[in-house]
Formats: C-alpha cells, sequence, structure tokens
C-alpha cells in the first residue's frame, strides 16, 4: 500500500442516502474534514423506490377512485378506462425527476469527498474500499440504510414477486394482486392497487394493522380496508409458483388458498450492515445485529462510530433519518464530547385513504383519551368522506397531550397540528381555546379535546363549552 493509498480526515460516513447526506453535510458545518463513501450514489431510497413513486402510484389510484366514487354526487360517469403504460409512464418520470434532483445536490459536495466505493471496517476508526484505498478517521458514521426483507419461500416466486424496489417497474396491473404483510408499505401500494381496479387480497401474521395502537381506530380502519380488499389477519402464508401464477395458501383465523398474477412481499426492511465487517470496529450490538448506540446522541457506546438512518433501526422514516444523520454529523465532528439532542416526538404517517396517523405515547402510558367517530363529522359528511376515528392522550391530572392515533379524512394535516401541539407540551384546555373555522375536519378534534378537558380540573373554555354546529 502506498501513501496515495491511504486517506484521512475527521469523519468519514459510510452511506449517501437521507441519513449520510446529513452527517457529511453536519460534519462539515461543525468544520471537520469529511469523506463520504457509497458504492452507487444512485439517489436516495425516499426518491428511488420509497416515498415519491409511492405516492405517485397513489395519487393516480385516487384519481381513478374518485371517478368512481362520482356517482356519490350525482355526477355520472361512463366509459372510463386506465391506460396503463401512461401511468406507468408518469410513475417512473416523476420518480425520475426526483431522483436527477437528488443526484445533482450530491454532485454538489467539494471535491474529494465523494468516494465511490464498498466500505468494511478494520478497526474502530479505519476502513478498507473495495478499491483497493484504506481510510483513517478521527470518527466514523454508519449510514447504509435498509433492504427489504425477502424470505426464502418468496424469493423462489422468481419474477411473480414483487417489493417495492421493483413495483414501480411494472408496465401494466395485474389482475389479482396477493399482497403479504400490513405496515405501511403493504397497506399503502395494497389500497393503491385496489383503487385501481386490481383485485387484490392482504395477508398478515399480526392481528393488527400497521400497529395502530387504538382499537377503535384499528376497527374503522379495518373496515376502510375490508372495503376494498380481501383482508386476512392473523394468518400464515405458503406461497408457490403454479407455471405463471402464484399459489398462496393461509391458515391461522381464516384458511384458504388462492392464485394471483402477481406476489408483493412487504413484510419489514432489514438494516445493511453484512458488508461492513462489524466485528472489527468493536461494537455491542442487540440481539438482531444493530450496533447499540443512544438516540440522544447517535454514538455506538464509547466508540468513534456513531450511526444514523434506517440502518439504525429504530423509527425508519425520512424526517428521522434526517434527524439521525445531523444529530451524527455533528458529534462525529465533535469526538470524543457529543452534545445530547432531544428527539422529536414520534410521528408517522400511512398514506392510505383515509391516512393513518401515529404520534407520541399511547393509552397505555396516560391516564385520560378522548374519542371523535369520523362517521358523522360534518365537513367528511359534505365530501362523502366520513370515515374514520380519531384518540387523543394526555397525562393527568391537566390534561397535556401526549399522544394520538388517527385513521380519519385529513389526518395528515390534523397530525401536523397534533405533533406540534404535543411537542409544545399544551393541555387539552390550551388547544381547545384555540379558533376552529367552521365547517372543516379539524372540528372533529373538538369532541375528543372535550372529552380529555372533563377528565381534568381545568374548565374547558366559555366558547367552547356548549357544543358545536351539528356533525362538527
Amino acid at each position: 500500500m502506498t501513501d496515495k493509498d491511504m486517506l484521512t480526515c475527521d469523519v468519514a460516513v459510510i452511506g449517501a442516502g437521507t441519513a449520510g447526506l446529513a452527517a457529511e453535510r453536519a460534519a462539515r458545518k461543525n468544520g471537520a474534514s469529511t469523506l463520504l463513501i457509497d458504492p452507487a450514489y444512485a439517489g436516495t431510497t425516499c426518491a428511488t423506490v420509497g416515498c415519491m413513486p409511492s405516492k405517485l402510484l397513489i395519487a393516480a389510484a385516487k384519481a381513478r377512485h374518485a371517478v368512481a366514487r362520482a356517482d356519490t354526487f350525482g355526477i355520472r360517469t361512463e366509459g372510463v378506462t386506465i391506460d396503463e403504460t401512461a401511468l406507468f409512464e408518469r410513475v417512473r418520470a416523476e420518480r425520475d425527476r426526483f431522483v436527477r434532483l437528488t443526484r445533482e445536490s450530491i454532485e454538489d459536495i467539494p471535491d474529494g469527498i465523494r468516494i465511490e466505493a464498498m466500505a468494511r471496517f478494520t478497526g474502530p476508526d479505519s476502513l478498507e474500499l473495495d478499491n483497493g484505498q484504506r481510510v483513517k478517521a478521527r470518527a466514523i458514521v454508519i449510514a447504509t440504510g435498509s433492504r427489504p426483507v425477502m424470505p426464502d419461500a418468496f424469493a423462489a416466486l422468481g419474477d411473480l414477486a414483487l417489493t417495492n424496489e421493483n413495483v414501480f417497474e411494472l408496465d401494466k396491473l395485474p389482475r389479482r394482486l396477493a399482497v403479504v404483510g400490513s405496515g405501511a408499505i403493504g397497506l399503502e401500494l395494497a389500497q393503491a392497487f385496489a383503487h385501481l381496479g386490481v383485485e387484490v387480497s392482504l395477508f398478515d401474521k399480526a392481528d393488527t394493522m400497521a400497529k395502530i395502537r387504538c382499537p377503535r381506530v384499528h376497527a374503522a380502519m379495518k373496515d376502510i380496508i375490508a372495503a376494498d380488499i380481501d383482508l386476512h389477519l392473523g394468518v400464515d402464508v405458503t406461497p408457490s409458483r403454479q407455471g405463471d401464477e402464484v399459489e398462496v395458501t393461509w391458515e391461522g383465523a381464516t384458511s384458504g388458498s388462492a392464485r394471483f398474477d402477481k406476489l408483493l412481499v412487504a413484510v419489514g426492511r432489514r438494516p445493511v450492515l453484512d458488508t461492513l465487517d462489524l466485528a472489527k470496529a468493536g461494537l455491542e450490538c442487540d440481539d438482531k445485529g444493530v450496533p447499540c448506540h443512544d438516540r440522544a446522541t447517535m454514538r455506538c457506546g464509547e466508540s468513534p462510530v456513531f450511526i444514523a438512518g434506517d440502518v439504525a433501526a429504530d423509527i425508519p422514516l425520512l424526517h428521522e433519518a434526517s434527524h439521525d444523520g445531523a444529530i451524527a454529523g455533528r458529534n462525529a465532528a465533535a469526538c470524543p464530547a457529543p452534545v445530547r439532542t432531544e428527539r422529536h416526538v414520534p410521528f408517522s404517517i400511512i398514506f392510505t385513504e383515509p391516512p393513518i396517523v401515529s404520534i407520541g405515547k399511547a393509552e397505555a402510558d396516560g391516564a385520560v383519551s378522548g374519542h371523535t367517530d369520523y362517521g358523522d363529522q360534518g365537513r367528511a359528511r359534505v365530501e362523502a368522506r366520513n370515515q374514520g376515528a380519531l384518540t387523543l392522550y394526555a397525562a393527568a391530572p391537566d390534561g397535556v397531550l401526549i399522544g394520538a392515533d388517527i385513521a380519519a379524512p385529513g389526518a395528515e394535516h390534523l397530525g401536523h397540528l397534533l405533533a406540534w401541539v404535543i411537542e409544545q407540551g399544551m393541555t387539552a384546555t390550551e388547544v381547545l381555546a384555540f379558533p376552529f373555522y367552521h365547517p372543516t375536519l379539524e372540528e372533529g378534534l373538538k369532541a375528543a379535546l372535550r372529552t380529555v378537558c372533563a377528565a381534568t380540573p381545568i374548565a374547558i373554555p366559555e366558547d367552547q363549552d356548549s357544543g358545536s354546529p351539528a356533525g362538527a
């Protein structure tokens, strides 16, 4: 090895996804010399195979579903067809635009920082690259992301098995689609394909979709999903390839078998750690092989190694990955004196129709809850979207809001408002004192807020004590 093969820096970042880019940027901003190491620089998971292409498909599904529901308003539609080629061409064209913009932002990183290579540890502060170079760093950030879990039984299906990494490459809609897994990816894509006219069956070994915590919210969403999809919860599935079809046999809460054109595997994602040779970094790992770390600093024990994003297996969401990266990069630059950061309230959205939102702590962690049924909520009924439910959780004795579960129209917007309110430590009484315009979906919060207020010693604001207009 020659001197030119040894690279030195303050902070080396492995992985150029959302977390890695944020980590490199934060480290450099804090005065560190950096190297960013990635084998492909293909763009972020969000842009390439995650958030953006899935929302593009969902947008198409919403357009088709709106047409199918138009009769509710006395609007008659006839002869509506789907140009499947055009549908998928738009998904890919817009997806590629987002990817291009991401890659352009990567190209803005100063020369000499980006290295296209695979990296593995040779020590807690050293790396070996597959291009023959070595790296010596004062601190290292692991930001290698995650990949879809593909059990052997599903891999054996060959091209009949789909994941979020190839489903957007379809040129036409399958007539019958099996989806295994009712987490965010499974639910979003199952409903999107169903709203595009595909016969969809959804299977999950769990009894609860998307880990919805409130039984009432889950029951409401289960009814909504089951209206469009053949739903089987609490079952184990066995797939097999039969020519150009997939046969799925299931047993558990229900049992049966059926054949499908394609099967979408959405049973989770696994951190990408297998190429890193972690043992040589001397890190303590949990029972899943993920380095143990402190979320307030993203530091792995007392080592000079930090971790960020989906690979950390904490909260695999883009805004969390970005925050992870910023924390890890800044603290890697300051190593060995990291600064602790208070994390944002946990907040997730699943973009079904209606959206599913989870915020903060659940009822088991609090003493007070309030509930709203959106089945007769005024604005939702006007728009013929009167389905779903919302539950708020608050701490005794003053009704400080600590969490929420929502599956209701406008939940992605209600969720943002509630996340901000919860992070500010506001009480239900304080929120209820704000103006609520009529008729809006936000008015649906009032019934739940009043229930929480009634359980506290703080009086409900006078102008909110007499109730709302009918169905608000």
